[in-house]
């Protein structure tokens, strides 16, 4: 049974650091795109804020979070646009508050709830440590849209290791989502992480295999940077495909980022 403290501390951290980012945007800078197309900063914390609260019903009340799923279904490719477009409109200080409560009232629900948990999400049910997981990729993710939107730069952590070890645990709901099968045997990941300390997962003898930076192999799972500006590296024919159809997300094939080149 995992402890989730800890990636609940690092959940914190990085919600913290966006917090910096955004903490004294005037309307101008809330407004800036993203390079989400049609969303701007406020677009971004407005899908956290939301999801931060989806999370929240997950843990709190999974009837309100079953009655969030049904609305969900009925437009599966525009409610997520739809709820960031909502918070959006707020005015920013009112949207950073929301943001604040929210993100502190899902961290208290978390640190309480029983060892052993477990709760639905859009998905398979999760424990409360990969709950906190989730939303620490996403938080992530989304802060670097927009620290790009400002012309910020957000130095990779080894808060990163959450976010790796997601993208190697949703290798076949990838393949899932594209509709196809996964490979039955595992794949050797290691990945040179912020600090210098290596991480791998999957047996050291695999046949298939993905080696590079930890930052490069988030920014792909998360589809924030294309695999051409990456220096991944796949030994094996399934690692290789596996690396074109690699998301750590929940929900169907994101279209990704174009190639720039290298530049990111």
């Amino acid at each position: 049974m995992a402890d989730p403290t800890p990636v609940i501390d690092d959940l914190r951290a990085e919600s913290d650091e966006l917090d910096r980012l955004v903490a004294e945007l005037d309307p101008e800078q809330w407004a800036r795109p993203t390079p989400a197309p049609g969303w701007t900063v406020a677009h971004q914390i407005a899908h956290l804020a939301w999801t931060d609260h989806s999370a929240l019903l997950a843990v709190t009340d999974a009837g309100a979070f079953q009655a969030l799923v049904e609305k969900a279904l009925t437009a599966p490719g525009s409610f997520v646009d739809e709820g960031a477009e909502e918070g959006a409109r707020l005015p920013p200080a009112e949207l950073l508050s929301g943001w604040r409560a929210g993100r502190d009232a899902l961290e208290r629900a978390l640190r309480a709830a029983p060892p052993g948990s477990r709760f639905p999400w859009y998905g398979p049910p999760m424990s409360g440590a990969s709950l906190a997981t989730a939303r620490l990729m996403e938080t992530w993710a989304h802060s670097l849209d927009v620290a790009d939107a400002l012309g910020a730069v957000r130095p990779a952590t080894d808060r990163l290791r959450h976010v790796a070890r997601l993208g190697v645990r949703t290798r076949d709901f990838a393949y899932g989502v594209h509709g196809l099968t996964p490979p039955q045997t595992e794949f050797r990941v290691e990945l040179d992480g912020p600090s210098g300390e290596v991480w791998s997962y999957g047996p050291p003898d695999a046949a298939q295999r993905v080696t590079g930076p930890a930052l490069d192999f988030c920014l792909l799972v998360t589809q924030r940077a294309h695999r051409a500006d990456l220096a991944l590296t796949a030994e094996g024919p399934d690692a290789d495909r596996w690396l074109d159809l690699a998301q750590a997300f929940a929900g169907p094939p994101g279209a990704g980022r174009p190639p720039t080149g290298g530049e990111r």
